[in-house]
């Protein structure tokens, strides 16, 4: 029968059926040759939906609309959609995909390309895989020449790990609130943007495991919990919705970007501590860096930092892995943290600040019993 175009108001639609597929939608188009032309690309769609399955038509712009949808990070993905958009999944390589990154970023370093191009193309593709528009499959992402130094005229914070106690000192530093999140950080390896959107039904204190709902690489995952924060996090998981908030009570806003949301208290902390080499960042790798230390198999600090997207990983999410929290365990505890004067009472004291920010409430232990 195939498809008409009928006029309903000022736009065209379509009309009619294509290998058993009954079709009646708006084009949102006015001109009669463009409502036309989709009007046969349609067409053509289905029929080959009908006789290879519904992947052989589904393009990257499909699956990256998906992905949004699903609530993933549209951040890095507008110069992926220049490039791959119309590109449909079924004939896209690694070829391809090295090409696009190459185009997109010509003068970056391997890291910089791999997490502007690569991580969003393949939180893409892992959101056609769970749609079944695509096939599960491992990309190859740039690495930095072996035996090379790229020597950089300024560097970052945020991109090398820092030991225990040095982080310990920072986090002292800072209002109990913003030190909960960052020691958080520090024994989870989680993204801040993660960390930010965690909730209190995400949490098992009591069998040491957390879930990650959306990650940046579009999936959930679960995450080991290491027993210093099995410690004191009850008060804020009974306490309810969103687990770490700022002293005023407010969510974290769950923006892409690193760290900005912790900005004047890291500031702060670089002041008062003088460490100045300390960011939310810093945490991730420290604690993939500890975990290398540590001797902990590959494969199971790639799961804890959310890089494995196996079948076997995606399936059990929500079930604690004994082999994920013994390594989790490893990373060390300095007295001088475990003794922050919040870790005995974090409700009591989350609302306060520390010295020389805002109201005096200092962080010294509350000797009054009150």
């Amino acid at each position: 029968m195939g498809l008409k175009l009928l006029r309903r108001g000022q736009f065209w639609y379509l009309r009619g059926s294509v290998c058993g597929t009954h079709v009646y939608r708006s084009t949102k188009l006015e001109n009669r040759r463009l409502a036309d032309a989709l009007r046969v690309r349609t067409e053509r769609e289905i029929a080959e939906e009908h006789a290879f399955g519904v992947s052989a038509t589904k393009t990257f712009a499909d699956a990256a609309e998906a992905y949004l949808a699903s609530g993933g990070s549209g951040r890095f993905l507008e110069p992926l959609l220049s490039r791959l958009g119309k590109s449909r999944l079924n004939a896209i390589t690694q070829n391809d995909l090295d090409a696009a990154a190459r185009e997109l970023s010509p003068n970056a370093q391997p890291e910089t390309r791999n997490r502007q191009c690569y991580t969003p193309f393949v939180a893409v593709w892992n959101e056609a895989v769970l749609n079944d528009w695509a096939r599960s499959r491992k990309w190859r992402r740039p690495r930095k020449p072996k035996g090379t130094r790229v020597v950089r005229s300024v560097a970052r914070t945020g991109t090398a790990p820092v030991e225990y106690d040095r982080a310990a000192t920072f986090v002292a530093t800072m209002s109990p609130a913003p030190a909960m999140l960052m020691t958080a950080l520090f024994y989870t390896g989680l993204r801040p943007i993660e960390l930010f959107a965690l909730e209190a039904p995400d949490i098992d204190i009591a069998k040491r495991w957390l879930v990650v709902r959306s990650s940046k690489i579009g999936e959930p995952r679960g995450v080991p919990l290491h027993w210093f924060l099995a410690e004191w996090l009850g008060p804020l998981v009974t306490r309810g919705g969103i687990v770490f908030r700022t002293h005023k009570g407010q969510p974290y806003p769950p923006t892409q970007g690193g760290g900005g949301q912790l900005k004047s208290a890291i500031t702060g902390a670089r002041s008062r501590s003088g460490i100045m080499d300390i960011s939310p960042y810093t945490a991730r790798h420290s604690v993939s860096t500890q975990l290398v230390v540590n001797g902990i198999h590959p494969h199971i600090k790639d799961q804890i930092l959310g890089h494995a997207v196996d079948d076997m990983s995606r399936r059990y999410t929500n079930v604690p892995q004994r082999p994920m929290i013994e390594a989790i365990d490893t990373l060390p505890v300095p007295d001088a943290w475990r003794g922050l004067p919040w870790v005995a009472d974090p409700l009591k004291w989350v609302n306060r600040l520390v010295e020389g920010t805002g109201r005096r409430t200092d962080l010294e232990r509350d000797v009054s019993g009150g």
